[in-house]
């Protein structure tokens, strides 16, 4: 389908969207009125006994919320942005690759109904862990795929997973999703939280036209 430049850069979710009139397009798109900048921020904490926190990062926090979200056991997730140098980075700072932050989902589950390790299982099927710095149709370091160990016992795991997938053959490239410390969590604007529920047919738009579904099946099959 032919599209305009803006409708193509809002699809991207690029660098372009810091322009005031794109910008402006994609708040409206989002139903929002002004951009808001993202509350103090905290690290992840780590897992306690009654909660567990896992940050991962898998391209668009669009989607990898709503993925996560469908996972038995998890309790709640929010969008945001880690791994940067800049205190309370914006949307559009972060999309712009101005400020070093990888856009990721903080995910909390019941670790009495799963575990970190069934939380690796659910990540990989859901991106495209070959493809550096880029998910999809979103290209920077900002969408690059990643998993952010709080602990650990947590980054034992996350290796020990990255590489008996690897070891399967199942993927005929080299997994490049890196493995790193989580440092401070930074939540996104109120708008990105939970976008698929509230924006269910611009999001669907948005996932079809980025070839994520399409991807993800080239690489991993149908699902069952």
């Amino acid at each position: 389908m032919k599209m305009t430049a803006i409708a193509f850069n809002w699809l991207t979710r690029g660098p372009l969207l810091a322009a005031p009139l794109l910008l402006a397009a994609l708040l409206a798109a989002c139903g929002q009125t002004s951009a808001q900048t993202p509350e103090a921020s905290v690290s992840p904490p780590s897992n306690s006994a009654t909660q567990g926190v896992a940050v991962f990062a898998g391209g668009c926090f669009w989607c990898t919320e709503a993925d996560f979200d469908k996972v038995p056991g998890v309790v709640s997730t929010t969008s945001g942005y880690i791994g940067g140098n800049v205190a309370n980075p914006t949307y559009q700072q972060v999309s712009a690759g101005a400020t070093g932050h990888t856009e990721a989902v903080q995910v909390q589950y019941d670790p009495a109904k799963t575990s970190y390790a069934k939380l690796l299982e659910a990540f990989w099927p859901t991106i495209d862990p070959v493809t550096a710095n880029a998910q999809f149709c979103d290209h920077g370091s900002q969408y690059r795929s990643a998993i952010f160990y709080g602990n650990a016992d947590e980054k034992a795991l996350a290796e020990a997973s990255k590489a008996t997938l690897q070891a399967s053959g199942r993927l005929k490239q080299p997994i490049v999703t890196e493995i790193l410390p989580a440092s401070t969590f930074y939540p996104a604007e109120d708008y990105h939280q939970n976008y698929y529920q509230k924006n269910p047919l611009r999001y669907a738009y948005y996932r079809r036209g980025c070839g994520r579904d399409a991807r993800l099946e080239q690489l991993w099959g149908k699902k069952g």
